[in-house]
């Protein structure tokens, strides 16, 4: 069966092609949730292949309705409009019906226009915009569903693709409509974002769930679908192992990190997390790897100076196109329109490492619930893709009892590496060790990790040290 796309971006991706040709579909949702902008959108789309496409208006005038499609950047060509609206006319002179019904009245002359409309143009796309108009022209629930029914049939037989929209409430619920629709879409609107489900949508599958969508002047709609593990099957493989060039950090981990794998970086703040990350990637770009950091805190310009001043020539390597660093400002993106950056870069870039720095700052920066949940699934999503992840983490405990994270993320990762402030003699120093590595074995021992501007230097296992994790180690000889 032939499917015709919507026209809205990301919406297909959604529906697996779009719609069926020659069924009805139903766009519901409350007051400013973009109805109207999507039904223009899939006209707009049917334009452009030189179909023509008929809105019929109970509404908004025509004019309104141009200039609103105007605003938002879509040109409605091959568009025709049937204006049912109520003119002025009709308040200046009100009329009354003693024998039959406003609703057995005006009913006629409206259904008659529809059909005149639709053997005139031939449309092959509808929208009928609302649909909840119809209601108060029917005596009874019965005689609505069945001369609704009869609408819809009548277009698809005359070759129509049709949306219709519901105004939907607790007052007149559309419940009925949803019955006799193919496909049913869900539009909400909070008060920090919109998003959309997939209610209905008989013989297709679909991404189920929520998706956010944005509505923007000159852009019009953007879906962002949600992140999908269908379809994706996981290889098991020989995993290439990929180093931090500092020969200590790869003993420790026996060779070093595994491709496809997901790398949690903990510690407190200051102990040297983006800056250890910088370094495997620096090592990735020697081998030509392409990475990309997504920062949530520092501006890309900071962790520049602050990686030349090491060593790290991160500079050279944004040059040669081997890495790329975008700083995500709060407030801004929804987790959804945050994943779809990440897809596009790892599929049009071929993105090989990912950063995501940090764990706190993702969390803070996303507009939406259950933000650590969807962190998880894209890191996952990524790792099944083939793409290695370094996730740095804060621990708010400089000292004292130890913590992986100040969230539950351990079991999402395969290699945990962990960095730890030490009081030795009065000073405060850094340690590196190993908590997990999923796919080899590592050592269980703790090194001096320090930050020098020569790069990262790391020492001999602290054999000599125990109570390392308390922050507070003692000498072996000072054992009571």
């Amino acid at each position: 069966m032939e499917k015709l796309s919507t026209g809205i971006k990301g919406l297909d991706k959604v529906l697996f092609g779009g719609l069926y040709k020659q069924r009805f579909y139903l766009i519901s949702g409350g007051p400013g949730a973009g109805k109207t902008t999507f039904c223009l959108h899939f006209l707009e789309e049917g334009g452009k292949k030189g179909e023509n496409s008929l809105f019929i208006s109970l509404g908004e005038k025509e004019t309104q309705i141009r200039e609103s499609a105007k605003n938002l950047g879509l040109n409605l060509q091959h568009l025709f409009f049937l204006d049912l609206s109520p003119s002025s006319d009709y308040f200046i002179n009100t009329e009354s019906y003693d024998i039959f019904s406003p609703a057995e009245v005006e009913k006629e002359p409206i259904t008659t226009a529809i059909k005149e409309a639709v053997e005139k143009y031939k449309p092959t796309r509808v929208v009928i915009d609302s649909l909840t108009q119809f209601r108060y022209l029917s005596t009874d629930i019965f005689q609505f569903r069945k001369e609704v029914l009869s609408l819809l049939n009548y277009l698809s037989e005359n070759g129509a693709t049709t949306l219709f929209t519901s105004e939907s409430s607790h007052e007149t619920p559309d419940d009925d409509l949803r019955f006799l629709s193919d496909g049913v879409i869900d539009l909400f609107v909070t008060e920090e974002y919109r998003y959309l489900m997939v209610k209905k949508f008989r013989g297709s599958e679909f991404i189920s769930g929520t998706h956010t969508y944005e509505i923007k002047n000159n852009k019009g709609i953007t879906v962002y679908p949600r992140l999908s593990f269908k379809g994706i099957k996981s290889n098991i493989e020989h995993f290439k192992q990929f180093s931090f060039g500092v020969p200590e950090i790869d003993e420790l981990l026996f060779g070093g990190i595994e491709q496809s794998t997901i790398s949690v970086i903990a510690g407190p703040s200051g102990t040297g997390k983006t800056t250890l990350s910088m370094q495997f990637l620096k090592e990735c770009a020697g081998r030509g790897e392409r990475s990309i950091v997504y920062s949530f805190e520092e501006q890309p310009e900071k962790i520049i100076e602050r990686c030349e001043k090491i060593n790290i020539p991160i500079k050279a390597m944004i040059e040669q196109g081997t890495l790329e660093i975008k700083y995500i400002p709060p407030n801004i993106y929804t987790n959804d329109a945050f994943a779809e950056i990440v897809k596009n870069d790892i599929e049009e870039k071929r993105t090989k490492i990912v950063m995501i720095d940090s764990t706190s700052g993702y969390i803070e920066a996303m507009i939406g619930k259950n933000n650590l949940t969807y962190l998880f699934n894209l890191c996952k999503y990524l790792s099944l893709h083939k793409i290695t992840v370094l996730l740095p983490t804060e621990v708010k405990n400089i000292t004292g009892d130890f913590l992986v994270s100040n969230y539950d993320i351990s079991y999402i990762a395969d290699n945990i590496i962990f960095l730890r402030y030490l009081e030795i003699k009065g000073q405060l120093r850094r340690a590196i060790g190993i908590l997990k590595k999923r796919l080899s074995n590592f050592e269980k021992t703790l090194r001096e990790f320090e930050i020098t501007k020569y790069g990262i230097k790391v020492g001999t296992p602290l054999y000599n040290l125990e109570n390392i994790l308390t922050g507070v180690p003692k000498l072996v000889s000072e054992k009571d």
